[in-house]
Order: structure tokens, then C-alpha cells, then sequence
């Protein structure tokens, strides 16, 4: 990421806010962005959301600010943030047992062979190159990944794909629509052909669906889809 754009990500006026309320707020994450912290010294999103609920509320002192799940960098759209430690173990628990809802769009290479289908797949994860690798069957230190997928839409060259995540693995759904001949456009790591732009890959968590954790009320969040002419012809 240019630091040019570094600069605008880091902006809070920029953040593209979904939903708020006093105990969460849900962010449209742009490709580039970190959730969280890393070793590369960028500004990760939850200190642009701290920075953004400071102004706001014209808070002194540290904001609180909890991070419940991440997406990967080069991935777009829904993340939830806890704004109180009532809510933040809360939601950590609603994530972590599959008590969430997500949807994902997926721009991907060729056509799948069914127009709708389960994919099951053992990934084993290398940390070294951060990749997770797909076999049909388990083998040593596999984990079982499962996600339903439905062709929603034929671009011209490149098929729009909803996908249900079942479950939450590294790099899941890259890895898995890889094996099965259907790369994400723009997703070098898993075979695509080349590399986007912006260096983001055509991945968009778009829907988020789960229980407040302390409204005890039904949340179903949606993303909007990122500015770009292949996203556009999905509108």
C-alpha cells in the first residue's frame, strides 16, 4: 500500500461506519487495511476506529476498543469491533462458536462445475509462507474446513460466487475455491493469473448476521461493495 494511501486509510473522517450503538460499531474494511496490529508498523484499523471514537465523542484519554475477528489484509468488508468489555468476551464467544452468520462474494476464474455445491476440504497451514494448503483427505495437522457456495452471477469473464462459511480456517475460502480450479481474481498466493492493482483480491465479506450480544437482538449487517468497475457490474 502506497503511502498516499496509507495516509487516507489512517484518516478516521474516512472510515466507512455500517452500524454503531453503544457496545459495537461495524466497519467496511478496504483492502489494505490491518485489523490489527502486525510487523509491519501500519496503522492498523482498530487504532483508526479509536482515533474516530475519540473526535466523535470527544473522549480524553484511551479509548476502549476490542477486536473480536479479522479479515485477511487484501479482503474488503464487514468487521465488528467491541466499544465495552461487557460486549468484547461476549462476542468473542459468538464467533468462536460459529454463532455467526458470514457471507462472503467472491469474483473468481472459470466457471464451477456445479452451480451450487458443498466444498470439503483438510487445510494444513504453513506458517513460513502464510498459506494454507487444501487435500481432499486428513493428513497430519489438518484442520476440516467447509464452506456452500451458489453462482450468482456470470461476468464476462469471471463468475460472481456467494459463499457460506462454515468454517472459520486460515485463508479458507481462498484455498479452498483454489483447489477446486476457481481462483479468486487477484489473489496471487492461490493461482491467479495476475495481481490486482491495489493489491486486493476480489473477496468482500459482505453479510454478517448474529445475535447482539447485550441487546439480545438480531443483527443482519451488509456491506456495501467496494468502488471498482468489476464490483460495479455486480451492483
Amino acid at each position: 500500500m502506497s503511502k498516499e494511501v496509507q495516509k487516507e486509510h489512517s484518516n478516521p473522517s474516512n472510515l466507512q461506519v455500517i452500524y454503531e450503538d453503544n457496545h459495537l460499531i461495524a466497519i467496511n474494511k478496504r483492502a489494505g487495511d490491518i485489523v490489527q496490529g502486525d510487523k509491519t508498523g501500519d496503522t492498523p484499523l482498530s487504532e483508526v476506529v479509536k482515533e474516530y471514537l475519540k473526535l466523535k465523542y470527544n473522549k480524553p484519554g484511551n479509548v476502549y476498543l476490542g477486536v473480536a475477528h479479522r479479515l485477511d489484509r487484501p479482503t474488503t468488508g464487514i468487521v465488528v469491533f467491541a466499544k465495552t468489555s461487557k460486549a468484547l468476551p461476549r462476542l468473542n464467544k459468538l464467533f468462536a462458536e460459529k454463532d455467526a452468520k458470514k457471507t462472503y462474494w467472491a469474483i473468481v476464474k472459470n466457471m464451477p462445475k456445479k452451480e451450487s455445491d458443498t466444498l470439503v476440504h483438510w487445510l494444513k497451514r504453513n506458517p513460513k509462507q502464510n498459506k494454507s494448503y487444501a487435500h481432499k483427505n486428513e493428513v497430519i495437522d489438518s484442520k476440516k474446513a467447509i464452506l456452500n457456495y451458489n453462482v450468482i452471477q456470470k461476468l464476462d469473464r469471471y463468475t460472481l460466487l456467494e459463499i457460506d462459511l462454515k468454517t472459520g480456517r486460515h485463508h479458507q475460502i481462498r484455498s479452498q475455491l483454489a483447489a477446486s480450479g476457481c481462483p479468486i481474481k487477484g489473489d496471487l498466493k492461490y493461482g491467479s493469473d495476475r495481481s490486482n492493482k491495489d493489491g486486493s483480491i476480489h473477496l468482500h465479506a459482505r453479510k454478517l448476521s448474529f445475535m447482539h450480544p447485550v441487546k439480545k437482538e438480531q443483527l443482519d449487517l451488509v456491506a456495501p461493495l467496494p468502488n471498482e468497475s468489476l464490483w460495479d457490474a455486480c451492483k
